[in-house]
């Protein structure tokens, strides 16, 4: 999607919901950039009755927010978040439009090659992480990192773990035991918001959270744990054999693991590297 720049553009307004952890963008003003209505307010009103009549789901369930308006107060619009606009998109007839609906075409293709060949998700992610910077070593681990979380996951999700909120306990109880953060707290420290934690770690924390992962893997399996409560242990344990490896590295290296490099960091020792 490098060649498409709607979500950047100035004339977008977009609004940060903390509840939903999901930046929200005011419709209007998407169809305002993608089309060439003199009154795009009235465009949205006549498409949004269209799909409505159509039974379209995403209209339903877009909501309204207060953003900025012209008169510099906070007044209600419609907003949706990128799933909801990139389905809108695909039901505005406009040049404008037709570079993102051949983009998702593109990706649901792709997305169906990956199902059919689970590999190719890999390669493509590895090339991505290659066109954004990332040295060649960290992109290594960040690869295995990913194998080695899946691994995770998919005994969790065997062994009775099944909500998004469920996961996400156990990931911070194993981050809690390895770094003394949470995911939040961890995040902050690097000065993200929404961004991926992971793909903002240096070399030893992507290697201490492996190692917390796999170790809590490994518990699950011998201990054929089964049920919350048991892999919340096991997570707590395993968090803190990585824990204990952190503490003896900043032992013996005088510094602390955690720091609040991140991607910026990361990319630009690549370039000195290469200077």
């Amino acid at each position: 999607m490098n060649n498409i720049k709607l979500f950047e553009s100035k004339k977008i307004r977009s609004v940060w919901d903390e509840k939903a952890q999901k930046w929200y963008f005011a419709i209007v003003d998407v169809v305002s950039v993608l089309t060439a209505s003199v009154d795009a307010g009235a465009y949205w009103r006549k498409l949004k009755e269209r799909l409505i009549k159509e039974g379209n789901e995403t209209v339903t369930n877009c909501h309204s927010l207060k953003v900025l308006a012209a008169d510099g107060k906070q007044r209600s619009a419609d907003v949706a978040d990128v799933e909801q606009l990139l389905r809108l998109i695909q039901s505005i007839p406009s040049p404008k439009a037709e570079p993102f609906k051949l983009w998702l075409a593109r990706v649901g293709y792709e997305r169906l090659e990956e199902i059919e060949n689970p590999e190719l998700s890999m390669e493509r992610m590895q090339v991505l992480y290659e066109k954004k910077g990332y040295p060649k070593e960290w992109i290594d681990k960040r690869m295995r990192g990913i194998a080695v979380r899946q691994d995770l996951t998919d005994e969790w999700k065997n062994r009775g773990a099944k909500t998004s909120l469920e996961y996400a306990l156990l990931t911070n109880e194993i981050m809690q035991g390895a770094f003394d953060l949470n995911v939040d707290e961890y995040k902050h420290v690097k000065g993200l918001a929404r961004e991926n934690l992971r793909d903002h770690m240096t070399d030893i924390e992507l290697i201490l959270t492996m190692l917390g992962e796999a170790t809590t893997t490994k518990l699950h399996r011998d201990r054929d744990s089964q049920g919350l409560l048991p892999l919340k242990k096991d997570a707590q344990e395993g968090g803190a054999v990585a824990g204990s490896t952190r503490r003896d590295i900043e032992k013996r290296a005088g510094k602390p693991v955690v720091t609040g490099e991140n991607f910026k960091g990361l990319t630009d020792t690549r370039k000195k590297r290469i200077s």
